[in-house]
């Protein structure tokens, strides 16, 4: 049946080349059926069946020994296929020979080979030398599913080295296929293997039973031998001497292979010692790296850094890796200091102040640097708003009373309202009146004003921020998610006593900006300390009804800006409630301002008379009133959030009496006019061209008015006035909502 087979063909080997004692992979064909088949084996002439271990009809692995060829073929010998043949070749290198003392950079394959000088197997466990084939015939595998076996013999086993082997699981897996007559040989061949094993030791202890005997003879006679030295003291026993040259033969070993041991002692401490720098060189080289980043602004890669290393050298108890890990705590920690003094220093932005504080809380630095970020922005707006006051007292001090003054701002000039009486003057019932006063004067902006527009500036250019970061830092938007894990529960302790300081911080902030505002716009109702804070004489100038409309518009503006943020309204209470005071203030001067415009009209008096008998005295009145209460509509009108003007009686009263004496004034006037001596009247304007004959009669160049013709004009204008301008007024009044009416009709009777 073997000569049916193919002789072996080698096709592959590798290494191709290689020095004696190579370890090489031989591939091809037809290499044999087992390990006992496996006949001869020859690498360039040199016998290599030794070392050889046989792998599959496709596979022998072994090692070259030496030979006389430096190339030759290989050559595989079987006992069914007989010699075959080779299509490649090996080349045989020649070792570099190498001292005992000598360094060499070879690694030892530590693995079993063959002695060949004892002809033994060395570091061969002992299942290895179980034989391959214990049946001695050709093994065909892999017909039965190995799952089907398994359910066919639970728990037992093929491996007949187990203590579960199953015979029959053994021959269905290998020999499915053999015929009852192979298997009869297999049963034979089991019973010879055995009888050599047990014929073997038997016979070998029966051919050297006279070595047997020597033996033990040599034995008594060493240990007669050695007791007969032991009573013996004059140059010490032989075991003594023994002793001495064994320790003699070490010492002299230790100093011939000191310096080699030494020299690889170090080697491999320098290997060991560049095998961690190179492994761990991350740690090593971490400190230097977090100094460069943080010179450069990298603090995300500063931070991830860090995470990488605190989570792989945290826990270490290796004491080089906690010398560097500490090293690099002590510059994480002059970060988190640098990031904090970055973080409160001001002025900064809020973009800033959230990216300082995201990698202050990934760096887990201790406290609560947001909140300390929201103090050291409260403090500094308070500090702005100081600076602010302290820089516009040399303004305020030495400038005189401001009652008067109008704002230059932008370009934008406000003419007064006999101004802008004489620029709108008409000319209706023929009447000719003298052109108004200059309307191109202005004088520069009250420094008052100019103050309270500068602080309201930086509030609104502070405040929002501040508030801003608050949000973040309630909503926990500052934080990064591993933060935010960390610190939620922490900070959901504080948040109430949080918010009942940052309340507390706001309301500071808002009435730090009303009693500074209230100092400079209503010094005489500051309560004395916002008045005495802006300093000097120019808390006791009042100022005009226009420039505090102008401080109102300016205050709304403000409390606008700050509702769009969702701060909440009580909050900023104080600032409508000092809106409030404004404007009941501005009513109050703009209505005395009015009556001291009107105690002037009788000097504009010209005693030309239009064809209804009057001056323009009514009209000028009825315009000036009507100009008055114009320029009040928007601070009469009530914007979200605020009360009325009038809600308060007291309020009611004083501004029904301010417009009362209004008239009061006029009438007053009126009366001056009428018994006004003759010498006081200036007639050089008259012209005959708008005289009335039917009053005056004929005009002459040089005529006068006499106190009759001045009564006669007086008259006719009350007459006027009490039909037309009075009842136009009421209505201007009553549509301006003010109270108090039917008092104003009652006072315009009297005339």
């Amino acid at each position: 049946m073997s000569r049916l087979r193919q002789p072996p063909l080698v096709t592959g080997i590798s290494p191709n080349e290689g020095i004696p004692w190579t370890k090489v992979t031989i591939r091809g064909e037809n290499l044999g059926t087992g390990p006992t088949d496996l006949l001869g084996l020859t690498i360039c002439g040199h016998n290599c069946l030794l070392t050889a271990e046989w792998i599959s009809a496709s596979k022998i692995v072994c090692r070259v020994g030496r030979a006389e060829n430096d190339r030759g073929d290989i050559i595989v010998t079987t006992k069914s296929g007989g010699r075959g043949t080779s299509t490649v070749s090996f080349k045989l290198l020649k070792p570099e020979k190498i001292g005992i003392l000598d360094q060499s950079a070879v690694w030892v394959e530590e693995m079993s080979y063959y002695d060949v000088r004892t002809d033994r197997s060395k570091g061969a466990p002992p299942l290895s030398l179980r034989p391959a084939n214990p049946l001695g015939i050709e093994i065909q595998t892999g017909k039965f599913p190995q799952k089907d076996l398994e359910a066919l013999f639970p728990g037992m086993s093929a491996d007949f080295t187990s203590e579960n082997f199953s015979a029959a699981w053994y021959l269905i897996e290998n020999h499915s296929s053999t015929s009852f007559e192979q298997l009869k040989g297999a049963v034979t061949h089991l019973k010879r293997q055995a009888n050599k094993k047990s014929e073997g030791s038997l016979a070998y202890v029966k051919g050297g039973l006279s070595t047997f005997f020597e033996a033990q003879d040599a034995l008594s006679a060493i240990h007669q031998k050695l007791e007969a030295d032991g009573t013996e003291r004059v140059g010490g026993s032989m075991t003594q001497r023994l002793e001495d040259v064994l320790n003699r033969a070490s010492n002299t070993a230790d100093t011939l292979f000191q310096e080699v041991l030494g020299r690889k002692d170090k080697a491999d401490s320098t290997r060991n010692a560049l095998n961690v720098l190179q492994r761990f060189k991350f740690l090593f080289n971490l400190p230097l790296n977090i100094e460069r980043n943080i010179q450069k602004g990298d603090y995300d890669v500063v931070i991830n850094d860090y995470e990488k290393a605190k989570s792989l050298f945290g826990k270490t108890e290796v004491q080089v890796f906690k010398k560097y890990y500490a090293e690099v705590e002590m510059r994480i920690e002059a970060l988190r200091e640098l990031l904090l003094d970055k973080l409160l220093e001001t002025p900064s932005t809020l973009h800033d102040q959230k990216r300082y504080i995201r990698y202050l809380s990934d760096l887990h630095a201790p406290g609560d640097p947001a909140w300390q970020c929201i103090g050291a922005q409260h403090r500094w707006i308070l500090q702005l708003m100081a600076h602010c006051r302290e820089g516009c007292l040399p303004d305020l001090r030495g400038s005189p009373g401001l009652h008067g003054a109008a704002l230059e701002l932008d370009g934008d000039s406000r003419p007064s309202v006999l101004g802008h009486l004489g620029q709108t003057a008409s000319l209706k019932r023929g009447s000719s009146s003298q052109p108004g006063r200059d309307d191109t004067w202005r004088d520069r902006t009250p420094h008052r004003v100019a103050f309270v527009e500068k602080l309201t500036k930086l509030v609104l250019s502070q405040l929002p921020n501040f508030w801003k970061l608050w949000v973040s830092y309630v909503t926990g938007s500052l934080f990064s998610e591993t933060a935010e894990k960390s610190g939620h529960i922490e900070r959901s302790k504080n948040v109430r006593q949080r918010q009942s300081d940052f309340k507390k911080m706001t309301q500071e902030v808002v009435h730090c900006l009303v009693r500074l505002a209230r100092g400079a716009l209503l010094p005489l109702s500051a309560a004395g300390a916002g008045g005495r804070q802006l300093g000097g004489g120019e808390a006791k100038a009042e100022l005009s009804g226009q420039w505090l409309a102008h401080a109102i518009q300016t205050l709304r503006l403000t409390y606008e800006s700050l509702t769009a943020l969702e701060i909440p309204n009580e909050l900023l209470q104080a600032i409508q409630d000092l809106t409030l005071d404004l404007r009941v203030r501005c009513v109050v001067v703009t209505l005395q301002q009015a009556a001291e415009e009107i105690k002037r009209l009788p000097e504009k008096e010209d005693w030309v008379v239009d064809s209804e008998g009057l001056t323009s005295l009514p009209c000028q009145f009825e315009r000036c009133v009507v100009h008055t209460l114009q320029s009040l509509r928007g601070v009469l009108e009530c914007k979200p959030g605020e009360a009325s003007v009038f809600q308060e009686p007291r309020t009611q009263e004083e501004v029904c009496q301010l417009s009362t004496n209004i008239v009061q004034i006029f009438i007053h006037c009126l009366e001056q006019l009428s018994t006004k001596p003759d010498a006081d009247v200036d007639t050089a304007h008259l012209s005959t061209d708008v005289s009335s004959p039917d009053l005056f009669g004929s005009i002459h160049e040089d005529f006068t008015l006499t106190s009759e013709q001045r009564l006669l004009i007086v008259l006719s204008n009350c007459c006027y006035l009490e039909r037309h301008t009075f009842r136009n007024i009421a209505e201007h009044f009553e549509k301006h909502n003010f109270q108090g009416i039917e008092k104003i009709t009652q006072v315009s009777g009297t005339t």
